[in-house]
């Protein structure tokens, strides 16, 4: 039976990588979309948003001027 010879200065960096992937990995979790994702996805709500206020039919009183729209 002989043992692996295993190269320590090796082994070091392959368990601070393993580290550093699974801390990254919990980050992505966390911390969630990128900045252009986010933003791009608050300006796609923004602009529903907005079309569906658009087409609106009128929840004001009709006594307001511009006929009870917004």
């Amino acid at each position: 039976m002989t043992a692996d010879i295993v190269n320590l200065r090796r082994a070091r960096k392959n368990r601070a990588r393993a580290g550093r992937a699974a801390e990254a990995a919990a980050n992505r979790i966390r911390f969630g979309r990128g900045k252009t994702e986010r933003e791009r996805h608050e300006t796609a709500e923004d602009l529903a948003r907005r079309r569906l206020d658009a087409h609106r039919l009128g929840d004001r009183d009709d006594d307001e001027p511009g006929g009870g729209r917004p």
